[in-house]
């Protein structure tokens, strides 16, 4: 199992989607999970509305290749918040050899254009979007759950079974104790195409080594 932080491996929420998490993470070989969006022509990186302080996604993607190579490549979950990116984010990330990106969230039609443009995709699988659109054209699934814990490991297992990458976001991401889930997922600690997304990933290093 990969694991991988959110927003950047934070020590603050004020360090969330910035440098300092970014390079923190990448430091101690974690992939991250980020949002992107547009900005006065360019894509930078933001959760909300973007402003002239937003990081962009080249100066972000250029300081993962550093900390990654074509043997160890740093995964990095790209959330779409804006429609009309693909073919930007396809060129964008095609100049970066030392990097394992996919992209997810996104609108359901826009998902098209980055099939279009061979751009990996998660699609999204969650308690109210139990069957994931286009499962076949995607590479992997982006497993939530809002609410609750509502999958079990013998789903996780099935959809491994595919072919398809599974990453499981993580309970604290929304704010709810992680220890039922991590329980779950320790079994599986040693399936190769399993991700967890998590804002603690130094615990969960330690939690899944044993």
């Amino acid at each position: 199992m990969k694991i991988i932080s959110h927003r950047g491996y934070w020590k603050s929420t004020e360090e969330k989607n910035k440098e300092v998490a970014f390079t923190r993470s990448f430091a101690l070989n974690y992939g991250t999970e980020t949002d992107v969006r547009d900005y006065l022509g360019d894509l930078v990186i933001s959760h909300d509305i973007a402003d002239e302080n937003a990081i962009t996604l080249n100066s972000f993607l250029e300081n993962a290749n550093k900390y990654g190579s074509e043997d160890n490549k740093i995964t990095l979950a790209l959330n779409i918040k804006a429609d009309g990116l693909a073919s930007s984010v396809s060129i964008a990330i095609s100049k970066f050899n030392n990097l394992d990106c996919f992209v997810f969230d996104m609108a359901v039609p826009d998902m098209r254009s980055y099939f279009e443009h061979s751009v990996p995709v998660f699609t999204r699988c969650s308690e109210v979007e139990s069957q994931p659109v286009w499962l076949e054209k995607s590479t992997g699934i982006w497993l939530d759950a809002f609410d609750k814990e509502w999958f079990t490991s013998d789903l996780i297992i099935t959809l491994l079974a595919t072919g398809k990458r599974v990453c499981i976001v993580s309970s604290e991401l929304h704010g709810r104790d992680k220890t039922r889930l991590w329980e779950m997922l320790l079994p599986l600690r040693s399936q190769p195409n399993l991700i967890l997304c998590t804002d603690v990933p130094e615990d969960a290093s330690e939690y899944f080594s044993r």
